[in-house]
């Protein structure tokens, strides 16, 4: 369904390679805002609050799945690639947003799913009426179980068996949830579908897609046994050398960015690839990385290091020396809709467990924002992380809709913690997420003390998480240093004492961040340009960071 696009394409810049330094918003749809008063987030309620994004200072916009879908995993798992869920508007509604986001230099980016899909998805239901054997069932992975046991012994990600028995006996796979069959990327149809699905978003005016799972797509041939599966009885193991990175995935990523430089060629607006690829070494991330496959892949380990100098600097100067030599540039990222938010993690809060100490996971936050802000790269936000906002740790179990949660007897207690609807106004029904009048609910509650990090109460405090965000992001375009470099040339580490991280960017910046519980002397000379605690000066408090211009000699 390719052609002309609808919207007329626009410069934004015309500017190649705009991805590498970028800064994107990422809006989980569902709990962002809701514009017709049923609780639920929607495309129009992400383009009336178009203006926020823009002031707050990001480059783009990346969007959650908004296809139709039963939502048994909330938009992962696809029944209509090429469409909207009614909950979330139409494709007139989509189309709106995009040339409303562009006529504020707003680019776009769209989540797709290839890894899986709906059990409600045609060629799925196609398969399971078709029967074994089918040509309709070779688009999955159906396969015969050994006597009442299922085909191998691999587990889904979210608990159990990877594996679902059907009416006739065959077994099918799904990685994630029993609702998300697994597709065989070794399928033409499914290779040429997929195809048609990015042409189809990228005519619509798209500026790059997001792709789930990106590591995933093939699996051994075979499908193996995996030795190692008995080492987490709840979950998959995610480094499984047989569901995992196999070589021809690099493939489909070839074929997707020469589509990807056809529409860069023939619109003169760079189309951009984004990887969710779940490895823990970086040399193999960086391969996801080449000149001829994917732009970025999101750099998930700087989000996973402890809150101390050594697990910082490692984690940075590997992404640095591996990512970016990769010819690419590190896509940085402190939270997402997947884990819960930094604050919470900080102060050693968890789902379930407690808030934690929230006064030292905010303090960490704030210093970790200014950090991540400052490394050479993109950064990818997660809405609601500009204000502060801790994971909501007591959401009462009748509430939970995770798949995880459910398949894991409540062991886990999922991602919905990180999802809850945004807080707009501190005084309005649902703290303005749903506009006056309505139904006053939300598809998950929000607690009271939401209040607190209301956008309307924020913008009002000049201490806030989101002045915090604001000026960093206006200083970002600002300060050439930052605003240019994304490898790792401009970047030199400074000596410090224990528990300290310190580095320049270029001639003029620097960036300072006690790690350590105990006051420090900053270690750089010069003009504060942004602190993340008021009392930052020669001395750095605990947990804190600096923005500072360096002195250069005439």
């Amino acid at each position: 369904m390719s052609g002309e696009s609808p919207i007329p394409p626009l410069p934004l810049g015309g500017a190649r390679d705009w991805w590498r330094t970028a800064v994107i918003y990422q809006v989980y749809v569902r709990s962002f805002a809701d514009s017709n008063g049923d609780g639920v987030g929607d495309l129009d309620g992400v383009r009336g609050r178009l203006a926020y994004l823009r002031s707050l200072g990001v480059d783009g916009l990346w969007l959650n799945p908004f296809y139709p879908s039963p939502q048994h995993d909330h938009g992962y798992d696809v029944a209509d690639y090429r469409g909207v869920h009614p909950e979330y508007g139409t494709l007139d509604a989509f189309d709106r947003l995009i040339r409303d986001a562009h006529r504020l230099d707003l680019r776009v980016l769209v989540d797709v799913v290839p890894n899986h899909c709906s059990i409600e998805h045609p060629w799925f239901a196609e398969a399971l009426a078709a029967g074994p054997g089918s040509p309709e069932r070779e688009r999955f992975h159906f396969a015969e179980g050994n006597g009442s046991e299922p085909p191998n012994n691999w587990r889904s990600i979210f608990g159990g068996s990877a594996w679902q028995q059907v009416d006739d006996g065959q077994w099918y796979l799904h990685t994630f949830a029993a609702e998300q069959p697994d597709f065989n990327w070794r399928h033409p149809e499914v290779v040429s579908s997929f195809e048609e699905v990015l042409r189809f978003w990228f005519d619509r005016g798209v500026d790059g897609v997001r792709i789930d799972v990106a590591h995933g797509l093939h699996k051994a041939d075979g499908l193996p046994d995996h030795e190692h599966a008995d080492l987490d009885e709840l979950t998959g193991d995610p480094v499984n050398p047989h569901a995992w990175n196999q070589p021809e995935v690099h493939d489909v990523w070839r074929s997707w960015r020469a589509i990807a430089e056809e529409y860069t060629q023939r619109t003169g607006r760079e189309r951009v690839l984004v990887g969710e690829v779940g490895l823990l070494d970086t040399q193999q991330l960086a391969q996801y990385q080449r000149p001829d496959e994917l732009h970025q892949t999101f750099y998930f380990e700087f989000l996973r290091a402890e809150w101390d100098d050594l697990s910082l600097y490692d984690v940075i100067d590997r992404g640095l020396q591996t990512i970016a030599g990769s010819g690419s540039s590190v896509a940085w990222v402190l939270n997402n809709h997947d884990m819960p938010r930094s604050v919470t993690r900080y102060a050693g809060g968890a789902p379930g467990a407690g808030p934690g100490d929230l006064e030292l996971g905010v303090a960490r936050a704030r210093a970790a924002a200014l950090l991540m802000l400052a490394l050479p790269g993109s950064s990818y936000l997660y809405q609601g992380e500009e204000l502060g906002l801790p994971e909501v740790t007591d959401l009462p179990e009748h509430v939970l809709t995770d798949p995880m949660f459910h398949r894991t007897g409540g062991v886990r207690r999922g991602r919905d913690g990180c999802r809850v609807p945004l807080p707009w106004t501190a005084e309005h029904d649902v703290f303005g997420f749903s506009p006056d009048g309505s139904a006053g609910t939300t598809w998950l509650p929000q607690p009271g003390w939401f209040a607190e990090h209301a956008v309307d109460r924020m913008r009002d405090d000049g201490s806030s998480m989101l002045h915090l965000y604001r000026e960093a992001l206006a200083l970002r375009h600002r300060i050439p240093a930052l605003a240019a470099g994304s490898g790792s040339g401009d970047f030199r580490w400074l000596p410090t004492e224990p528990g300290v991280l310190a580095f320049t960017r270029g001639d003029g910046f620097a960036c300072v961040v006690n790690c350590s519980p105990k006051p420090v002397v900053n270690p750089v000379d010069g003009p504060l340009l942004l602190a993340s605690d008021p009392e930052a000066g020669e001395k750095l408090p605990p947990n804190s960071a600096v923005w500072t211009l360096l002195e250069v000699e005439a």
